[in-house]
């Protein structure tokens, strides 16, 4: 089950279950769709995998399987990031 994690880990933007915005990986690396699209250009700097829509978990689910609390917040290098992704 995914945890549905409550921020984006590069720029620490809230994610609510609910977020239209949410974006994960294989890994359920998450980040926000502006981050995905202006930044990491679609690639995921901690796998290299690609990015999918996060599902919204159902309100009426969200006692019996609570969404996770915990904060990720690892500011990606960039250039660092750019660069693997050019090898490619």
């Amino acid at each position: 089950m995914l945890e549905i994690r409550p921020t984006c880990e590069h720029c620490n933007k809230s994610l609510p279950y609910d977020s239209k915005e949410a974006m994960i990986c294989t890994f359920e690396c998450t980040f926000c769709s502006t981050c995905v699209e202006t930044i990491l250009q679609h690639v995921c700097p901690n796998c290299g995998g690609n990015f999918e829509k996060r599902p919204i978990r159902p309100q009426n689910l969200l006692k019996k399987y609570p969404t996770s609390d915990k904060v990720i917040y690892k500011p990606v290098d960039v250039e660092a990031h750019l660069q693997r992704i050019q090898k490619k």
